[in-house]
C-alpha cells in the first residue's frame, strides 16, 4: 500500500493527527534522552560510599572538607547532606529541617519533565484513535461519492490508511509509558537514598552536638 511513497506522503495519508504525533514523538525522545543522561550522571556514586566519606569527616569535625566533598559530587544525596552540614556549622540548629527542605527541592527537580512524558504516553493512543476515526469517516464519505462496482479493495485500502494514525499513536505511547514508569521508579530510589542519607547525617550531627 505504501510502495513508492515518501515519509511525507505517508504523513499526508494519515492526516494532520500524524503531524501532531510526530511532534509528540520528538518531544518524548528528547525528554527520554535528557532524563536518562541526568539520572545516569546523578547515580554514579553509591549511598554507602558517600556516607562513609561524609560521616568520617563529620566525626573528625572537618565540616569544610565535608562541604567541599559534597561540591565535587553530582548527586541529590550530596546536596541534601551539604544543606544539613552548612546549617549545623552556621548555628548548630535546624539542620534536620534544612535537609528536609533540600529533599523536597531535589525531588521536584528530579520529577521535572516526567509529567510531560507521562501525559504524552497517555494521550498519544487517543490522538491516534481520533485520527483513525476521522480517516474512516473520510474514507466512507469518499466511497459514497463513487461507484465501486463491487470492488471492495477500495474500501479496505481506505480503512487501512486510516489505521495508520492508530499505529502511530501506539508507536509514540508505548516507549513513553515504559520510560515514564522506569523514571518514576528511579526517582523513588533517589528519594529513598536522600532520606536515608538525611537520617544518617542527622543522627551523626546530633551526636556531635551533644559532645
Amino acid at each position: 500500500m505504501f510502495e513508492g511513497k515518501s515519509f511525507i506522503d505517508i504523513l499526508n495519508i494519515g492526516g494532520y493527527t500524524l503531524y501532531v504525533l510526530l511532534g509528540a514523538s520528538v518531544i518524548s525522545i528528547m525528554i527520554i534522552c535528557l532524563k536518562s543522561a541526568e539520572f545516569w550522571t546523578k547515580s554514579k556514586i553509591s549511598r554507602i560510599s558517600l556516607l562513609n566519606k561524609l560521616l568520617k569527616e563529620i566525626k573528625m569535625k572537618k565540616f569544610d572538607e565535608a562541604i567541599n566533598f559534597c561540591d565535587t559530587i553530582n548527586s541529590p544525596m550530596a546536596l541534601v547532606a551539604k544543606a544539613g552540614i552548612i546549617a549545623f556549622k552556621e548555628n548548630g540548629n535546624n539542620f534536620g529541617e534544612a535537609m528536609e527542605r533540600e529533599i523536597m527541592f531535589q525531588t521536584i527537580k528530579l520529577e521535572r519533565f516526567t509529567i510531560i512524558l507521562g501525559t504524552l504516553g497517555n494521550i498519544a493512543v487517543y490522538i491516534g484513535l481520533f485520527g483513525t476515526v476521522l480517516g474512516i469517516i473520510k474514507a466512507f464519505h469518499d466511497i459514497s461519492k463513487i461507484d465501486l462496482g463491487g470492488n471492495i479493495s477500495v474500501i479496505i485500502e481506505g480503512v487501512s490508511e486510516a489505521l495508520i494514525a492508530t499505529a502511530a499513536g501506539l508507536f509514540v505511547a508505548i516507549p513513553a509509558v515504559i520510560a515514564y514508569n522506569f523514571f518514576i521508579k528511579l526517582i523513588d530510589k533517589f528519594v529513598m537514598d536522600m532520606e536515608y542519607c538525611s537520617s544518617a547525617i542527622r543522627d551523626t550531627l546530633k551526636s556531635e552536638k551533644s559532645r
